[in-house]
């Protein structure tokens, strides 16, 4: 069997696990089903409140209710596929080293990182993807916009480089708890981190906004991770400068930079493991 097929088999036997695992237990899935679901409804009502009181998020940037709509579904598309497919994996990575369970995975024949990454997909976040998405489309018929084809396309593929973009910075800090036998503080800063990509990007501007633009654009490129596939929907926001017509290469570049940087911190954390048995 080919490679990719294999590694997709071994995935979908993960997922079909993990659904049961969690049909298992149908009162704790409802639960935090339910949970996630509420959080994002208070946050849509916020803002909602918001945009009760302004058209638009600053002057001359283009982001009006519905196409911020549009910015928020990608939004929770984006971090609802991160978090179902590599949160739960991500925060038990720490356990697996401290128990010993890591030596178990290093001795089966499959990519390490591989195994630890999907081993357990989060269902109740589905629900997430599922507003999101809905979200989208319902903006988009408010706007009177629909997107063509090859649009679609560029979307989903940007949509998806923001999943790698945030999937390899949170396991770039879970790596550490080689080095650090508990690094939750510092696995905890990928949420702070992540926070500064639920906003367009336009907001961060004159002399205090400007330096976090850069740094989370072309340091920490969490702001390109959504930014850049809601604008391939949202036809009225135009590039205003170089910068930007460059985002989406740029995008590109950072997804396997992150990538590759996230994949080298994490080979040289199982080199320096050393197993629990000796």
């Amino acid at each position: 069997m080919p490679q990719p097929l294999r590694y997709l088999q071994i995935f979908a036997t993960f997922a079909r696990n993990s659904l049961i695992r969690d049909m298992t237990f149908r009162a704790n899935f409802l639960i935090e089903f339910i949970s996630s679901l509420s959080w994002v409804f208070m946050n849509l009502g916020f803002y909602i409140l918001i945009f009760h009181y302004t058209p638009s998020l600053g002057r001359d940037t283009g982001w009006g209710k519905y196409e911020f709509f549009v910015f928020t579904g990608t939004a929770l598309m984006i971090n609802s596929l991160a978090g179902m497919l590599f949160m739960t994996n991500a925060d038990n990575f720490g356990e697996l080293i401290r128990r010993g369970g890591l030596d178990f995975v290093l001795v089966k024949p499959v990519d390490t990182q591989f195994l630890v990454s999907l081993q357990r997909v989060d269902w109740s976040s589905s629900g997430n993807f599922l507003v999101g998405l809905g979200l989208a489309v319902y903006s988009l018929r408010c706007l009177g916009v629909w997107p063509s084809p090859v649009t679609i396309v560029l979307y989903v593929f940007y949509l998806l480089c923001g999943v790698v973009i945030l999937y390899s910075l949170m396991f770039l800090l879970a790596a550490t708890a080689v080095w650090l036998g508990r690094n939750e503080t510092l696995f905890d800063f990928w949420f702070y981190i992540v926070s500064f990509g639920r906003y367009p990007m336009e907001i961060y501007e004159g002399r205090f906004g400007r330096p976090f633009r850069w740094f989370f654009t072309f340091i920490i490129p969490v702001l390109v991770a959504i930014n850049v596939p809601s604008r391939f929907l949202v036809q009225s926001i135009r590039p205003q400068s170089l910068e930007e017509w460059l985002l989406p290469l740029y995008t590109i570049a950072a997804t396997v930079i992150v990538f590759a940087v996230c994949r080298a911190v994490f080979q040289l954390a199982l080199h320096s493991y050393r197993s629990a048995s000796s």
